[in-house]
């Protein structure tokens, strides 16, 4: 599909004539960008202890039998602090600091922990291991770290940054990881938009779900008060509704009891009603469905269901509590980079343009925790595995897939309805039947005519990110598994319908087609920026059926989103598989805190 004439195309280097895409339609998994230099120095390690262990000590990558003796440093239930000049993370660099340290200059040496891939959860997982005393490297494949949670100038407008994946982040205040963690003492400034998320429609009209409940409700008139019932006991304990969603799925939310139960209820009342052909009874008019339908369609999957019932409410119900679904200043790396700080403030070490595809890839350790996709994780380490264990992985099922499309605008975006300018995200898909249309084309492998999109302007909230009169604009459109298909003219299309003018405004777009995402993020398998499909059985035994779901073999862990809890920027993955490596690895039986010294 070729893009449209009127749509300026910047030179670009994955843009060259012998790319295997168009020039509008490339995936650049090694984006050159312009360091952006901090003006500190690299904060030193925090001290060790180490002691001699008298017996062999095993590797997960050795083979059966062998052993390790050696030095090994035992782990503190306390972490030392860092040292005190070593300033927060200001939130704009989209490159480490300068200089590369001289143990990253070598071979790679033995360590005590390795973390093969450094998104949220890799990181998580890697400032976990370090705060209790470890030494922890994180090995990163991609010449930038973070994952699907990166800010990078795409070269379409200079000194532009773009979102390459995630862009609005309502987990960064709501999962239990960054709460302590505590992004804002770290120098990371979430915005929250007043109005979390609108659903515009053809007539003119638009669902805006506002951050302030009371005016959600007023605003849609005769099904406020029913918006009111369903989301209102949710909104007013997100503590309990995030236990229940983003637990480990094998145990009970600390939250539920004694108080959490009738939050619990509600919950489960909610997605039987909004998962199945229920969930038109609540409500008499069209808006607050579409509205709903919007919010669902994040699982990528056909509606109504209950793994998309289970996402929406809660996505739902956050949107009206706490910090509602906010933006970091500067963009998504804001976040990775706080946590690359606090890592590296703990003696950790990051080294990026490192691939690992094989064991032979990877430093001594005594445990491995892999960011990655279960079937990176059979091919690196093979008949290490346990044979069963290497069967489920390989069973492991991918979605339906993301085409990414950024664009370049010359002003906002001219939305018809204009509370929909307020809006941190919008969702593009029409009403509630439409949106459940274009679910199930992409469902039953084909492209819809008119595609679900999300999209976000985060100029609307941070007018930082405006630049030169430039300002960037984030979309995505649902497109089935492993699509090669260019789709700016159909996200094109989608916003046109509901912003007059908005070709107008292009000065420049790129497209990641489904089957090219997984070329900046090996997560992506087809596309799937869930990273495993969002099925009711794969919600709850995921990625395996296993009574522990992190824990691969001794001494090896996987912690990505194919892991409970799943898809999203909130490092629980990453947390829950490092306090099992630690209790288990390593014998620590105090989680280390990971809040500021």
């Amino acid at each position: 599909m070729s893009t449209p004439s009127h749509v300026n195309q910047p030179s670009h280097p994955c843009c060259s004539a012998t790319s295997a895409i168009s020039t509008t339609c490339c995936a650049v998994p090694k984006l050159a960008t312009k360091p952006i230099r901090t003006a500190h120095p690299r904060p030193r390690p925090c001290p060790r202890v180490s002691a001699h262990v008298p017996s062999p000590v095993p590797s997960p990558l050795d083979g059966p039998g062998a052993a390790h003796g050696g030095t090994l440093r035992r782990p503190t239930d306390t972490a030392p602090a860092p040292d005190a000049s070593t300033p927060a993370y200001a939130g704009r660099d989209v490159h480490a600091p300068p200089g590369v340290p001289p143990a990253q200059e070598g071979a790679l040496v033995p360590t005590d922990v390795v973390v093969v891939g450094s998104g949220p959860n890799g990181l998580a997982a890697a400032v976990t291991c370090a705060r209790a005393g470890l030494e922890v490297v994180v090995l990163e494949a991609q010449p930038t770290v973070g994952g699907g949670s990166r800010t990078l100038d795409l070269g379409l407008a200079d000194g532009l940054v773009h979102d390459i994946c995630s862009a609005v982040h309502p987990m960064a205040w709501a999962s239990p990881f960054l709460q302590e963690f505590d992004l804002g003492a770290r120098g990371v400034d979430l915005i929250t938009p007043e109005v979390s998320y609108a659903q515009p429609l053809d007539d003119g009209e638009a669902g805006i779900a506002y951050r302030d409940l009371a005016r959600t409700v007023e605003a849609l008139g005769p099904d406020g008060p029913a918006w009111r019932s369903l989301l209102g006991p949710l909104a007013a304990r997100p503590d309990v509704l995030v236990g229940l969603a983003l637990g480990d799925k094998r145990s009970i939310p600390p939250h539920l009891l004694p108080g959490g139960v009738p939050t619990a209820l509600r919950y489960a009342l909610g997605l039987v009603e909004q998962g199945t052909p229920l969930w038109n009874r609540r409500f008499r008019g069209h808006v607050a469905p579409a509205l709903l339908a919007g919010v669902m369609s994040h699982a990528i999957h056909p509606l109504p269901a209950l793994p998309a019932a289970g996402a929406g409410l809660l996505l739902a119900a956050l949107a009206h509590a706490g910090s509602g679904w906010p933006l970091p200043r500067g963009g998504s790396q804001a976040i990775v980079g706080a946590l690359r700080a606090d890592l590296e403030a703990h003696g950790g070490t990051v080294r990026p343009d490192h691939r690992v595809t094989s064991a032979g890839d990877l430093p001594h350790a005594r445990c491995v925790l892999f960011d990655t996709a279960p079937h990176t994780l059979v091919r690196v380490l093979g008949d290490r595995l346990p044979a069963r264990t290497r069967r489920a992985l390989e069973r492991f099922r991918f979605g339906d897939g993301a085409a990414k499309v950024d664009f370049v605008l010359s002003g906002p975006v001219p939305w018809a309805h204009p509370e929909v300018g307020r809006a941190g995200t919008v969702h593009l898909g029409g009403s509630q039947q439409q949106v459940a249309e274009a679910e199930a084309h992409v469902a039953a492998g084909r492209h819809a005519p008119r595609p679900t999109v999300l999209l976000s302007d985060p100029a609307v909230v941070d007018p930082g990110r405006e630049v030169g009169g430039l300002r960037p604009l984030w979309t995505y459109a649902h497109v089935p598994a492993g699509s090669d298909v260019d789709v700016t003219e159909a996200v094109t299309a989608q916003v046109e319908r509901f912003a007059p003018g908005f070709r107008d405004l292009v000065v420049a777009s790129r497209c990641i087609p489904a089957a090219r995402m997984v070329e900046h993020d090996e997560n992506y398998v087809g596309g799937d920026i869930s990273a495993g499909a969002l099925d009711l059985v794969q919600v709850v035994a995921r990625p395996t059926a296993s009574l522990d779901p992190y824990r691969m073999a001794e001494g090896v862990y996987l912690c990505s989103a194919s892991t409970p809890p799943g898809p999203g920027v909130h490092g629980l993955g990453g947390w829950y598989a490092a306090r099992r490596a630690l209790r288990q690895v390593f014998d620590v039986r105090h989680p280390p805190r990971v809040g500021p010294a």
